[in-house]
């Protein structure tokens, strides 16, 4: 057994802690945990599955491309973000961690 907030850390790292918790051929289940880190100017993410996340910790907010409205999250929130769906995350709460639980799989 594990603990999803188990060994958080205390102060900003350089960059975000991410955990495999489950994969399969078909998903994998990843904890991210984000300390005051965005998506560098200029560079999206563009993936090849869908992605569903949660924040459960922090707060965060999330940019898609071609919308100029952030998406502000706080602990609960959840998004569907469809594959190849171009998106950033333009910031994260610094301070304390922001604990993210994220679902990437391929839709039929």
């Amino acid at each position: 057994m594990n603990n999803i907030f188990a060994k958080l850390p205390s102060q900003a790292q350089s960059s975000e802690l991410i955990n495999n918790l489950l994969q399969t051929r078909h998903f994998s289940l990843k904890r991210i945990i984000s300390t005051g880190q965005a998506t560098p100017d200029g560079e999206w993410y563009n993936q090849e599955e869908d992605e569903w996340c949660i924040l459960l910790t922090g707060s965060a907010a999330l940019r898609f491309e071609g919308q100029s409205e952030l998406i502000e999250l706080k602990p609960g929130d959840h998004i569907h973000i469809p594959a190849h769906k171009r998106h950033q995350v333009a910031w994260t709460k610094l301070g304390e961690p922001s604990v993210w639980l994220a679902l990437h799989y391929h839709a039929d």
